[in-house]
């Protein structure tokens, strides 16, 4: 069984004028595996994503990347400690900074949810940590309208072992209180916002009440107090990963479903204010695909981000799915090549298009942040197909500044220096080729067809540096 990312132990603008959409796809890293876990459109018309890296460091560590417009990384930041640290969800506070959330192994005893605050260019301001003698972890955070914060994930320091963990705190992540939620067996908070009301709704998971696991919504009033509680789901397995109030004040629902299909199946719930249920939809194929982010669109649909195993090129694609305002289906789209692939977050972007992110395969085989912005229908005008269908690539990156020297042996009549996403920037010949007017950064030699006639595969990686 797979799921989403959330720490769980059972297995985790004001409206503007449309300009011309851009679309593309960008990959964040080093020599070692990055995942991509949370992303949102910032205030400059940028993005900002956080997850972790384990090219950064001693252990893994909170990784914050902040892009432009076009996905070009303005600053990246790493967060942590000793040990294991994560990046789960992140947020641009009113200020122009950041508040991140996620497990942290650096803190507490057994590990605890922390909270990590920073300015606008990703400096600390402050960190704070969660949870007791046992493992607890956060999933989820946003700042709230009294400019504190509220965070979802779990706790296996209170309650009956493992349960819900709603924290809320202060402007400074000083403790206002904390909740506990769920029953005798496992449950976990993967999604938390606040409501109209004031109050606070919480997607997660549940094996405590109905007939497996279920999907479980949470509602509580300001005070993090119960209104009430709903599960969803069928005889099997259901997962809740994301939950989002919508424009009616009733909510929107994702994860997955084993009940209804032969697979796991990407699983919608809509409900009413009071949780009750307006509808649902199953979305994949045969092989078990998942929902891991949902968010309503401006047209009254909307668009969900995960991953599919049923279609396309590799082990797992990003899968993408935008509905109408009843949840049947607008397109699908598909993102990925021949490795592991995953969608872990979406939102609607200024233009009407969809930035997604999550993580895949780099050409040396580690996996790195991957970002996707789409146009308003989930297209990307630049295609991936030059990433090669293996992960192995046969020369080291070189360092170039001003001249690329290359050997007739390793040029074809074809062969082209491309962008990191795609994109041909200049034609090789072999001896010295002027690379002095491009921006620095990380390109690819292509080889192009072979002697044989064959297209090549092979890419190798080269930095201009100034």
């Amino acid at each position: 069984m797979r799921s989403c990312t959330l720490m769980l132990a059972i297995c985790v603008l004001a409206p503007c004028a449309i300009h011309a959409q851009q679309s593309w796809k960008r990959y964040y890293g080093g020599d070692d595996d990055e995942y991509g876990r949370s992303v949102q459109q910032t205030s400059d018309g940028g993005y900002v994503v956080t997850g972790y890296t384990r090219s950064f460091g001693d252990s893994d560590q909170v990784y914050l990347v902040k892009t432009d417009a076009h996905g070009d990384t303005l600053w990246t930041r790493t967060y942590g400690g000793a040990r294991n640290d994560d990046g789960y969800s992140v947020q641009q506070t009113k200020d122009g900074g950041y508040v991140i959330t996620g497990p942290a192994y650096s803190y507490g005893l057994g590990g605890d949810a922390v909270l990590i605050r920073t300015n606008a260019s990703g400096d600390t301001v402050w960190t704070r940590s969660f949870g007791g003698a046992n493992l607890d972890g956060g999933n989820s955070v946003r700042q709230t309208l009294d400019g504190g914060y509220i965070m979802a994930g779990v706790t296996y320091s209170f309650g009956n072992g493992q349960q819900v963990y709603l924290v809320r705190t202060n402007a400074s992540g000083d403790t206002l209180w904390t909740r506990v939620f769920g029953g005798a067996y496992l449950d976990a908070g993967s999604s938390v916002e606040q409501t109209k009301d004031s109050g606070y709704i919480v997607a997660g998971t549940t094996s405590s009440f109905g007939t497996s696991f279920e999907a479980y919504l949470i509602k509580t009033d300001a005070a993090g107090d119960t209104d009430w509680t709903r599960t969803y789901g069928g005889a099997q397995t259901e997962f809740g990963t994301a939950v989002q109030q919508t424009q009616d004040g009733g909510y929107i629902l994702t994860g997955y479903s084993e009940s209804f299909g032969d697979s796991a199946q990407v699983y919608l719930v809509k409900t009413t204010s009071t949780g009750d249920t307006a509808w649902t939809r199953t979305y994949g194929g045969t092989r078990n695909d998942y929902g891991c982010s949902v968010r309503q669109t401006q047209d009254g649909g909307y668009v969900v981000a995960g991953y599919t195993n049923s279609f396309g090129a590799g082990d797992r694609d990003v899968y993408l799915i935008k509905t109408n305002a009843s949840g049947d289906t607008v397109w699908t789209r598909r993102f990925g090549g021949g490795g592991v692939d995953v969608g872990q977050s979406v939102q609607q972007t200024s233009d009407l298009g969809y930035i997604v992110a999550g993580y895949s395969p780099s050409l040396s085989g580690d996996l790195q942040v991957y970002l996707i912005k789409t146009d308003e229908n989930g297209n990307v005008g630049i295609a991936d197909s030059f990433r090669p269908q293996t992960t192995s690539f046969t020369h080291q990156a070189g360092i170039v500044r001003g001249v690329l020297s290359l050997p007739s042996s390793l040029l074809s009549p074809h062969s082209s220096l491309l962008s990191i996403d795609g994109r041909k920037v200049l034609d090789l010949s072999p001896g010295a080729n002027d690379v002095s007017r491009l921006a620095p950064g990380v390109y690819f030699v292509h080889e192009g067809p072979s002697a044989a006639g064959r297209q090549s595969s092979a890419l190798k990686k080269v930095i201009v540096t100034r």
